[in-house]
């Protein structure tokens, strides 16, 4: 069910031999990220149970989902662009159907996130999909 887009960014992975290229690949994809206004930086867009800060607005417009983020953590905006790029051209209907496990897990981030930053990652996909089911 992935878009074009994260098959792309998982056939860059499988491209990257090491985990360290494949975080450093993630830190790029975070630092391209575009700011995100601080008037969007508030209470209904934070997100609970990230170790740092992390910030998603997501908006829902003619049936799709769309969202920007920021984290004051590198790594942590690396993984909002990954987010990004796995639901993004998805209809709202489909964002519960993807396996985020089972996605990630071809990039390999099961296995080399801490477990501080797998909560967070897992408390960045339960808001998407929350957001996509009340829409």
């Amino acid at each position: 069910m992935a878009q074009a887009d994260f098959e792309d960014l998982v056939e860059t992975f499988e491209f990257l031999d090491d985990w360290e290229d494949r975080y450093r690949h993630v830190i790029d994809l975070g630092k391209a990220l575009p700011d995100m206004p601080e008037a969007l930086k508030v209470s209904a867009t934070k997100v609970d149970g990230c170790a740092s800060q992390v910030w998603l607005h997501i908006t829902v417009e003619d049936g799709f989902l769309t969202f920007i983020g920021e984290s004051d953590a590198i790594i942590v905006s690396g993984l909002i662009a990954v987010l990004i790029t796995l639901y993004s051209g998805l209809k709202v209907a489909e964002i519960g159907k993807v396996d985020v496990v089972s996605e990630l897990g071809r990039l390999g981030l099961n296995e080399h996130l801490s477990s501080q930053r797998s909560n967070g990652l897992r408390a960045m996909v339960a808001r998407v999909v929350e957001t996509a089911a009340s829409a």
